[in-house]
């Protein structure tokens, strides 16, 4: 395995390990998902927002 597939893999490891911690300590929350979700929708799809489209999930 080459250095730089071992350190890419290193690195998404300690990101998935981050994410868990982070999860369990609910620094990471179901509500703090959806807005990231809404948010996302928000900047790829940001020409429905101009058209009156409401991008908000669950409600």
């Amino acid at each position: 395995m080459s250095r730089w597939r071992l350190r890419a893999l290193i690195v998404l490891i300690y990101v998935v390990v981050g994410i868990y911690v982070a999860w369990l300590y609910d620094y990471i929350t179901p509500g703090l998902l959806r807005d990231l979700a809404e948010a996302l929708l928000a900047v790829f799809l940001w020409f429905l927002v101009l058209l009156g489209i409401d991008l908000h999930i669950g409600g």
